[in-house]
């Protein structure tokens, strides 16, 4: 399955994949093999290095291939932390969800009631457009990432070596997307479009009084103790243990690479700008799956899933994927790319079983590979 689900759309024009137990083996059988030989796979495809965790029920395990450093050759660690891309907007889903449990919001208020003026222009109407909508990517709002200036600003070579640390506003991102037409009329479609999430993370400011990353932290980062996440605004570095992120920053998958690992994560703010590593993702959307984190009223609402064409045997909910693997398994969660960076993670419905992981490049790689193998390999 393949859609274009991230945060930066990278310009090697990569479409980073979103998968979503495993049949019983036989005692004492390896039940990782079919994954190891996936993310094998993937560095003799191209991809720099992979790190992986996964855990099913109390077990966890976690597997690593190729390297985190072309130029030292020093191989990817269990423990790396990486920019996760769109996979920021689960969080961001799960803390709007939040706010309507407590009766601070309601997902079919319009945006303008909570942002009078900003979705508006070229025929956008904030006033016809419902927080849901946002969520779901049925608003129509015109993607910002696709205006044709931004990705030779931020994703072609000459470009992005030039403004890697630039800092955005969300309020330039919006305006970005405001300049061009919306796709379809609210609700009559489906696209996905980063600047929805751009505009839910300002209501989450607007609503609770403080910024979504602040609110990402207090709401989930603390309760679930997930050291390795953190939502890093403007600043330019990946904390460590670490690796260095690849890209081609050209229209090709062939060509120089170059280390992109430092940049503004601005450009993405709450469509896509946060780092974790996998084992703070697995149990992040297991806790979610498991209803820790939201009323089954919510999480009921962040599974009621739209059928896009985009996404076979799939469907897009709030901030959240369902996919039916090969297998007849479901799996829940979303995949993100960011410059150099594609992950993915996701879960069973039940949340017993969780997958993440990263590749730190961005042109390369079957992630559904990975993913078939561990939910659905023998």
């Amino acid at each position: 399955m393949t859609v274009r689900t991230t945060v930066v759309v990278a310009a090697t024009a990569v479409a980073l994949t979103a998968g979503f137990a495993a049949p019983a083996m036989a005692a004492g059988a390896d039940t990782h093999e079919g994954t190891r030989q996936a993310v094998r796979a993937a560095v003799k495809d191209g991809v720099p290095g992979v790190t992986l965790s996964a855990r099913d029920g109390r077990s966890t395990w976690s597997t690593t291939a190729g390297v985190g450093n072309l130029r030292t050759h020093a191989p990817r660690s269990a423990d790396d932390r990486y920019r996760v891309g769109s996979i920021t907007k689960t969080f961001v889903a799960t803390v709007l969800l939040q706010l309507e449990a407590e009766g601070r919001l309601s997902l079919d208020d319009t945006v303008e009631k909570w942002l009078p003026g900003v979705v508006h222009g070229n025929g956008h109407d904030g006033s016809r457009i419902t927080l849901r909508q946002l969520l779901n990517h049925t608003s129509g709002i015109f993607n910002y990432t696709a205006d044709e200036t931004f990705g030779r600003t931020y994703f072609l070579k000459d470009g992005f070596l030039q403004h890697r640390y630039d800092t955005q506003s969300p309020e330039q991102l919006v305006a970005i997307a405001m300049a061009h037409k919306p796709d379809f009329a609210p609700g009559t479609d489906w696209n996905y479009s980063n600047t929805n999430y751009v505009v839910a993370g300002m209501v989450i400011q607007k609503a609770a009084g403080r910024s979504y990353g602040e609110e990402v932290r207090h709401r989930i980062i603390e309760p679930l103790h997930l050291r390795a996440t953190s939502v890093p605004g403007t600043r330019v570095t990946v904390p460590k243990p670490s690796s260095r992120a690849y890209s081609k920053l050209a229209r090709t998958a062939t060509g120089p690479t170059y280390d992109v690992t430092e940049l503004n994560p601005s450009l993405a703010y709450s469509s896509g700008e946060m780092i974790s590593d996998s084992a703070d993702l697995g149990r992040f959307y297991s806790a979610l799956l498991k209803g820790r984190l939201l009323p089954p009223k919510q999480l009921k609402e962040m599974k009621d899933t739209v059928a896009v064409e985009e996404i076979p045997n799939a469907g897009y909910g709030l901030g959240l994927i369902d996919r039916k693997l090969s297998c007849g398994v479901h799996v829940w969660g979303h995949d993100g790319g960011i410059h150099g960076s594609s992950s993915v993670a996701v879960t069973t419905a039940d949340g017993r079983h969780s997958l993440a992981f990263n590749f730190n490049g961005d042109w390369s790689g079957d992630t559904d590979a990975v993913i078939e193998a561990e939910f659905c390999g023998e």
